[in-house]
């Protein structure tokens, strides 16, 4: 199992725009990411390093485990 890593806002919207996810909206610092199919919105802080509480539970919502979001981030 891959550890965690340390990623900003922008390099998570990329992994998660990898694994199917499309930018619906922005507003202010937040960019919210749709996918066809799936009934959760994802809302993306646009900052310089994600908490790692908050990027686990995106990963969660997006239906993806912590080693395909590493594997979508190269």
């Amino acid at each position: 199992m891959a550890s965690l890593p340390v990623v900003s806002g922008v390099d998570a919207i990329r992994a998660f725009e990898r694994a199917g996810w499309r930018r619906a909206r922005q507003k202010g610092s937040h960019v919210s990411l749709v996918k066809a199919g799936v009934n959760v919105n994802l809302s993306v802080p646009l900052h310089r390093e994600l908490d790692r509480g908050t990027l686990r539970k995106l990963i969660k919502l997006a239906g993806l485990s912590v080693d395909e979001f590493v594997g979508f981030l190269r």
